[in-house]
């Protein structure tokens, strides 16, 4: 097992490694980090060697060019991503060309995950590996995949820390809990996370990682009266009852792009007396924002209209135009970004040095779309 967790000064080495990078503010301190805009995600691919081999070569390629955000999720690929990560990590360690402090590793907990493929049976799947091992009791599961119960989450975590490798996660996040919402009432679920984000507290004291927050889907950026809305305001409130003022709720990570602008667009979370954004609501409370889906699952990186591309003058291709929207939007700390080939890193990575637009250019992007 890798020891340590990312670090200012670890992040601050690596980010200076890349001055081109630097001075077209590609990286940006958060939280005494140095992070860039562009993160690697890890969800699409088959559960096959062919996609394992191509995801280590990428990540091992963003991780030589300036991407140390790497995102995943224990169910992502029936844990495949999260092993083929942490064997990246691994090599390039042993290598010499990384370090574990440069690294920011964050990963998800909540669905059901399989085991390297689809069982034939899954409900002897799920009976044997988690029903009468007692990591699981059927009324804590919703929708036939979807449990937040300490016990799973911390069976989970530790999955994750044996398949990445590693001692410490940086920021551990339960996976779409706005999916509890399909079987119970609001009351219980967020009950539910005060427990779920009782057991992070508690894991963070042990260091087995070093912050948490939720990574959703639909929860943040629906409209209030939508049944799978998620209160940004009411889970704040949960960490604080599990964690007090101290409490290691650090960040939210929720999908946004140019087809699916709600969490910037949408002013559905409340402040005080104001209705506001969820991206503008994260930066009030402090929060740092990942976004996920920033190229909307590859298909904005096929086509875009004239008219938006043509804002992104700069921008050579529409997966540099895609992320460059993303990563300027005020409030988003890292984009995520799935990459599987060396290929789209290098398309995607050409936004490292262009300069992230200013909130005047960002809002007037607004302004000239018919």
């Amino acid at each position: 097992m890798i020891q340590g967790f990312v670090t200012q000064e670890g992040t601050k080495r690596y980010s200076s490694r890349f001055p081109e990078a630097i001075a077209s503010r590609y990286f940006w301190e958060r939280d005494n980090l140095f992070l860039p805009s562009i993160g690697l995600g890890t969800y699409l691919g088959e559960m096959d060697e062919k996609t394992d081999e191509a995801l280590y070569q990428a990540a091992k390629q963003c991780l030589e060019s300036g991407v140390n955000v790497v995102d995943s999720a224990i169910n992502y690929r029936a844990q495949r991503s999260e092993r083929v990560i942490g064997k990246v990590i691994r090599d390039m360690l042993q290598a010499g060309s990384l370090r574990r402090d440069e690294v920011f590793i964050s990963t998800k907990g909540g669905f059901i995950p399989f085991d390297g493929y689809y069982p034939q049976d899954l409900d002897r799947y799920l009976a044997d590996t988690y029903l009468t091992p007692g990591i699981l009791n059927p009324d804590d599961v919703v929708e036939g995949c979807h449990a937040i119960t300490p016990r799973f989450l911390e069976h989970s975590l530790s999955q994750s820390l044996s398949n990445l490798g590693v001692e410490t996660i940086d920021l551990y996040y339960v996976h779409n809990p706005e999916t509890q919402l399909e079987a119970m009432g609001e009351a219980q679920v967020y009950e539910r996370l005060t427990r779920a984000f009782e057991l992070l507290e508690a894991e963070t004291a042990q260091g087995r990682i070093l912050s948490y927050g939720t990574a959703t889907w639909n929860g943040y950026r629906v409209s209030q009266k939508t049944k799978g809305y998620l209160s940004l305001a009411k889970v704040l409130e949960a960490a604080q009852r599990a964690g007090g003022r101290a409490h290691h709720f650090k960040a939210i990570q929720l999908p946004y792009n140019l087809g699916m602008p709600e969490a910037f667009t949408n002013q559905n979370q409340l402040w005080d007396a104001e209705l506001i954004s969820p991206i503008a609501w994260a930066a009030r409370a402090g929060l740092a924002v990942f976004t996920s889906a920033s190229l909307l699952q590859g298909r904005l990186a096929q086509q875009m209209p004239k008219k938006i591309s043509s804002l992104f003058p700069e921008c050579s291709s529409p997966a540099a135009c895609a992320l460059q929207f993303v990563r300027s939007t005020p409030g988003v700390t890292t984009a995520l970004v799935g990459m599987k080939s060396r290929a789209h890193v290098g398309e995607d990575l050409v936004v490292r040095t262009i300069p992230r637009l200013s909130e005047e250019a960002f809002s007037n992007l607004f302004l000239s779309v018919p």
